[in-house]
């Protein structure tokens, strides 16, 4: 059994170990997007692999972590994250897939790790390399709203095996439709002055929203949002139309934008769409509103089962909570951190600091 790192000749028994064990896998072309166009990958492609692998004598892969570069910025400093990505390991080798976290911990290059998918099985391990939760948002609870009673009630039936579960998911889905109905009632409604558009593509407009978000959050960890790192970052999910920005402007220039990206289950039919950022220059909780009533209209229309958003800051949190009739609790909490150097870490410890959403990480790509 060997270490080594990751070449793009690997794709073919990465993606198959993936597909093995039910991780959502990426075209070769997409795969390879990940480093290929990736701002930070690029300045510092001499010093990151793109991941290491566990290899038997035969050459077959039976371990894989991937090594996803990242810019963020915090006072001033622009700093280098990674991500550890896709993490699997076949069954019986499984006590050997420490060593490719040991790898990525190692990393003397990199001034922050920062992981916002670790799930339930991955938690422990992530602790042991003392990576920490992030300090701020709920990252073991989701907020959502149905917006196909029927799928969505088809979907939760199909999930605990009950019998006659298509016939069952009509007459259930009237219950729910009726106490929404109720709920909705009572929402504040925004303020309709604020005009909301789909963005097709990333313009310059983004570029000068960054300068601008940056001086007004000069003290807030915030990962890169250049046009340049958004349109490496949905390239993919845009032109599949599985992903869309929604912007707020005034006259010419943003004031604000979300950011909603799809998250099916393939496994029980479930059409999810998933608030992944939110920025906003002006604070105005009417954009972050007027956005989510936007895309549940259009979920409403597409057929798409519900609309969901985890983690997020108390500000932005306290408006989704307020809105959002449903919570479920997640099996385990999501986003975890670690920082190299020791008065980054002690600044980190500091709620204030953080900005998080599911831009953060492996999340949205």
């Amino acid at each position: 059994m060997t270490i080594r790192e990751v070449s793009f000749d690997d794709y073919a028994q990465i993606v198959a170990l993936e597909s093995k064990y039910g991780l959502d896998t990426k075209g070769y072309e997409e795969w390879k997007h990940l480093w290929s166009k990736n701002p930070a990958y690029i300045q510092f492609q001499e010093s990151l692999p793109i991941g290491w692998v566990l290899e038997r004598a035969d050459k077959n892969i039976v371990g894989y972590l991937g090594n996803v570069p990242l810019f963020y910025e915090l006072e001033g400093r622009r700093l280098l994250a990674c991500v550890a990505h896709a993490w699997v390991a076949d069954v019986q080798y499984r006590s050997y897939s420490p060593l490719l976290l040991e790898r990525y911990f190692s990393q003397q290059v990199v001034d922050l790790f920062l992981n916002a998918t670790v799930g339930r099985l991955a938690a422990q391990s992530f602790a042991a390399f003392e990576s920490l939760p992030v300090p701020v948002g709920a990252w073991d609870q989701s907020s959502f709203w149905i917006t196909n009673y029927q799928g969505f009630m088809a979907h939760w039936l199909a999930m605990k095996a009950a019998p006659l579960a298509k016939p069952l998911s009509y007459l259930l889905s009237v219950g729910l439709f009726v106490r929404d109905a109720a709920a909705k009632a009572r929402l504040r409604q925004p303020n309709t002055e604020i005009e909301v558009q789909v963005c097709a593509n990333v313009d310059r407009r983004f570029d000068i929203f960054w300068e601008a978000l940056t001086r007004v959050n000069s003290h807030v960890l915030m990962g890169l949002r250049t046009r340049e790192t958004l349109e490496w970052h949905f390239q993919h999910a845009l032109r599949q139309n599985r992903a869309w920005i929604v912007t707020a402007s005034k006259g010419s220039d943003l004031t604000a934008y979300g950011i909603f990206r799809r998250y099916d289950n393939p496994q029980f039919g479930l059409h999810r769409m998933r608030l992944v950022d939110f920025q906003t220059l002006d604070g105005n909780a009417d954009s972050l509103l007027l956005m989510l009533h936007w895309a549940l209209d259009i979920c409403r229309r597409e057929g798409i089962d519900m609309v969901e958003c985890i983690g997020f800051p108390t500000d932005k949190a306290a408006v989704i909570r307020e809105m959002a009739p449903y919570t479920r609790k997640l099996p385990s909490w999501l986003y975890f951190y670690k920082a190299r150097e020791k008065s980054l870490a002690v600044r980190l410890s500091n709620p204030t600091v953080w900005n998080p959403s599911q831009f953060d990480g492996d999340a949205s790509l």
